[in-house]
């Protein structure tokens, strides 16, 4: 498994819990944070997927 993906995972995760403390909260900005880490964590995935795929890891 690529770090990348490692790493888009942690932050897909802790974008979850910063949207859903921003909603709880009524926080925009922390929500808007959250929402901003989730689109991270899905772009790295899918980068360290696409370098697993090269590396025939998948």
């Amino acid at each position: 498994m690529d770090k990348d993906r490692a790493e888009g995972a942690m932050d897909k995760a802790k974008g979850s819990v910063k949207k859903g403390v921003g909603e709880v909260t009524g926080d925009e900005k922390m929500k808007a944070e959250g929402t901003a880490d989730k689109a991270k964590g899905k772009a790295e995935n899918a980068i360290g997927g696409a370098k697993d795929a090269l590396r025939g890891d998948s």
